[in-house]
């Protein structure tokens, strides 16, 4: 709400700058609002019942949980903020600008995993595009499910015992066909409530990813260099990023139960 419209609406003829003032002693400032999905009370249950079924997981639970997701990756993105130290009358110097482009066209789709102490395959996906042309179940039976996730479970399952696995509920994962195949090859899933972002490990390793291809002195011009930039980021990822978010999933537990199920600081 604009600071004329407070004064409006308390029937207060004061100025904007009054207003600020007193907001600003009393500890309220002016920030950006925070994108988060959209949670109805179905949503809010449900985040609830996932607390409370995870609520008695300790380190080692979480230390056998494969996590998963898929993103995109646009040739030029570059969503961050640029902070520079200019004086007043440089504000429209070439070093001093940061250009824009329009959305580009030209975009990855990446799947990944991770569990404690490993980064998983990453998977840059194929598929056509267009109407019909996305990600599908067949396509991520075929190039996830069967390229590379159950030789990855089985090494895990070998080297931890037994082993759980993560995914969120896009259509492709929630079909027949998938959770036919998970039962057929007796994988066991985390279960994972919708719209709940913040209650995966995975979701800020993907902005350390993107944030690796956007500091690179050379950022990539084409397809192919995309791909090439997308895998050695993943390469180059801290090991330490990823157990770092992994071992916060007690504390993700925790804040489901602060928020009664609402949005957590994650």
């Amino acid at each position: 709400m604009p600071f004329a419209e407070i004064g409006n609406q308390l029937g207060l003829n004061v100025s904007d700058t009054t207003i600020r003032h007193v907001l600003s002693d009393a500890g309220y400032h002016r920030r950006v609002a925070r994108k988060v999905p959209f949670l109805t009370k179905r949503h809010r249950l449900a985040r609830m019942s996932w607390a409370r079924l995870y609520k008695h997981y300790s380190r080692k639970n979480w230390e056998k949980i494969i996590w998963s997701d898929e993103t995109y990756i646009y040739l030029g993105d570059d969503r961050g903020r640029v902070f520079i130290t200019r004086r007043a009358d440089e504000e429209f110097l070439d070093d001093c600008l940061v250009p824009t482009f329009k959305q580009s066209p030209v975009r990855v789709m990446v799947w990944r995993c991770i569990i404690e102490g490993r980064k998983g395959p990453l998977v840059i996906l194929e598929y056509p595009g267009g109407k019909g042309g996305g990600m599908n179940m067949d396509r991520y039976c075929e190039q996830v499910l069967e390229g590379v996730l159950v030789e990855f479970y089985k090494e895990m399952v070998k080297e931890r015992g037994q082993v759980k696995f993560q995914q969120d509920n896009a259509p492709c994962h929630q079909s027949k066909r998938t959770k036919t195949w998970f039962s057929n090859h007796a994988i066991p899933l985390l279960y994972h409530p919708p719209n709940s972002p913040d209650l995966s490990p995975i979701e800020p390793v993907w902005h350390e990813l993107k944030k690796i291809i956007r500091s690179l002195p050379h950022p990539p011009s084409t397809l192919h260099s995309l791909k090439s930039a997308v895998l050695a980021a993943w390469d180059e990822l801290d090991i330490a990023n990823v157990n770092k978010n992994i071992f916060s999933m007690p504390d993700r537990v925790a804040a489901i139960f602060h928020s009664r199920g609402g949005h957590t600081c994650f």
